[in-house]
């Protein structure tokens, strides 16, 4: 087996800027053996801001240096997976159910050992442990990238987590972090040497999310007057760190306040799953249910984007909210909790608003503030898509992982030989 330690410099705050590049010894083995296999592993593939990264990702990655495989622990949704471009990409669903993955080692290390991968890039808590059948199979290089929080573990401060994070740290050979915060977390807290620790932004697609032009659109499907309505939107899975409930407050409080705002208020949620009984069981209670739209899953979130007057993140935790950006993107202000790296993407006062978690109320006012004041919004959208295009491009994000994948590559066909069987050495 050829397994190298990571390279020592590379630490990165940021990848906006950056150039896609290989080093030497990397552009000679990808001209010899032609692209590389990177196989990515995840708890699920279906509609998800995790997931729809992966496939950004994977779309735009030079198809000369890499080919990809996705294995999801659980399922694959077709629907979902029709979104990737390319036709050479292989998808394997696992079907794991409840409890722990160790009796799933056996298939994972039979399929790295058949696809011979350059790399395993695993994402989230819940996939994590795949880094071991990865380094079983001698697969050369195993990334972990750490995405956002979960309900049970907002704050980090969860022990048996970080005990699990740390017991498989010795199997991974490079971290990646969304955010600075969830990087500060991965060295502080978990005990990862710094120089095993890369973060890279997340990215948006600025051609494909863009600002309207003219009056708004109406949206496809959307119960409302586009002409009449002021429209709230939100576009995420129903979950309980997602925290829809709040939203649903806040429009309750907004309508119940100011009467007069009713006839206006409209609310728009995109999305679906578990806790979505519970936002329509409160806003029916409190007679506005035909003031909201449960838009389902949509493909046309872009399009979505456009009939909108304000986006609403209402989120417990986040890691880089792709939702957001994309608002940003489309030139709309953003009220979002102040969780995670949404205060580092949202400027409060400049591109949007942001409000403790589960302040319902303190929501409400932000958003009425919009409703009151359009110039603001006028001012923020544009605000919001410029620094978007100047530090959150979906190019940049790309050029990052790129970047790194080559980089950790051309390390491990150097190293060769000289390196042993045994896991990356973990630092304390």
């Amino acid at each position: 087996m050829s397994t190298a330690e990571p390279p020592q410099s590379a630490n990165s705050a940021s990848v906006g800027g950056s150039e896609r590049r290989a080093p030497r010894a990397w552009g000679d083995h990808a001209r010899a053996t032609g692209p590389s296999l990177i196989v990515h592993v995840v708890y699920r593939f279906a509609v998800g801001g995790l997931e729809n990264g992966l496939v950004n990702l994977i779309n735009r990655l030079p198809p000369k240096r890499w080919r990809h495989a996705v294995v999801s622990l659980t399922s694959v949704d077709a629907q979902f997976a029709e979104r990737v471009a390319r036709d050479d990409v292989q998808f394997v669903a696992l079907g794991k159910g409840e409890g722990h993955a160790i009796h799933l080692y056996p298939r994972l290390f039979r399929l790295f050992r058949s696809l011979a991968p350059r790399i395993v890039h695993t994402r989230n808590l819940a996939a994590l442990e795949a880094a071991v059948p990865a380094w079983l199979a001698r697969v050369p290089v195993r990334i972990h990238g750490e995405h956002g929080r979960d309900i049970d573990d907002l704050d980090g401060t969860s022990v048996r987590r970080r005990r699990v994070r740390r017991a498989f740290a010795p199997f991974v050979t490079r971290y990646v972090a969304v955010s600075p915060d969830l990087a500060q977390y991965l060295e502080g807290e978990v005990k990862i040497a710094r120089s095993r620790v890369q973060q890279i932004w997340n990215g948006v697609d600025t051609e494909t999310f863009v600002p309207r032009v003219g009056a708004r659109r109406p949206v496809a499907g959307c119960p409302f007057d586009a002409a009449q309505h002021w429209l709230i939107g939100s576009v995420g899975r129903f979950d309980p760190v997602k925290d829809h409930a709040t939203l649903a407050r806040a429009f309750v409080s907004l309508v119940a306040n100011r009467p007069a705002l009713r006839s206006r208020a409209r609310l728009v949620l995109v999305g679906d799953g578990a806790t979505r009984r519970d936002v329509e069981s409160i806003l029916a209670q409190a007679g506005v249910a035909d003031c909201a739209w449960f838009a389902g899953e949509r493909h046309d979130v872009a399009h979505v984007m456009q009939g909108l007057d304000c986006f609403v993140l209402p989120s417990l935790a986040e890691g880089v909210s792709n939702t957001i950006l994309e608002a940003m993107a489309s030139g709309l202000p953003v009220v979002a909790t102040r969780v995670g790296a949404n205060a580092q993407l949202v400027v409060d006062g400049h591109t949007g608003r942001l409000v403790p978690a589960s302040a319902h109320d303190a929501m409400a006012r932000s958003i009425e503030g919009y409703m009151n004041d359009e110039a603001s919004v006028r001012e923020h959208g544009r605000n919001a898509r410029a620094v978007v295009e100047r530090r959150f491009s979906l190019d940049a994000m790309v050029d990052g992982y790129d970047d790194l994948y080559g980089r950790l590559c051309a390390g491990a066909s150097l190293a060769g030989t000289r390196a042993s069987l045994s896991p990356s050495r973990i630092d304390a």
